[in-house]
């Protein structure tokens, strides 16, 4: 299985494979999201190492349980071959109503058919007041 854009990334590709990945995330739907990643995938979110398919959907089911109305904006930072990396601002609520904005960085690789085979994510939280929100 093929996901496009494929490397060797250009600058137009790379940012249509960080569009793509930025709209199958707002999706909240943790099998299509994913369906962008190998089935040996790893990842590095927060404190936590996550391997596979499996455990990328069991993760982000229990993510978007607990991070209500989530919404996510992915910026370009730089790209070469086979990698990407992205800058990135995210807003959610807890279930007791608290809103918060998340930033962050990750390093993505992807293997010859276009699916990520790693990402790394660094992320910290900010409690913000509802007023301050910028993603609506």
């Amino acid at each position: 299985m093929k996901k496009f854009p494929i490397p060797p990334f250009t600058l137009e590709s790379a940012l249509e494979k960080i569009q793509l990945a930025e709209d199958g995330w707002n999706s909240r739907d943790p099998q299509r999201v994913a369906q962008a990643y190998t089935i040996d995938s790893e990842w590095r979110n927060r404190h936590l190492f996550i391997n596979g398919r499996d455990e990328i959907i069991d993760f982000l089911s229990h993510k978007w349980e607990k991070e209500l109305d989530y919404k996510l904006k992915k910026e370009y930072w730089a790209h070469t071959e086979n990698r990407i990396a992205v800058r990135f601002e995210y807003e959610y609520r807890d279930v007791n109503g608290q809103w918060f904005r998340a930033y962050g960085n990750e390093n993505w690789e992807f293997d010859e058919d276009g699916l990520m085979r790693r990402r790394y994510a660094s992320i910290n939280d900010l409690p913000i007041k509802e007023s301050e929100r910028k993603f609506i």
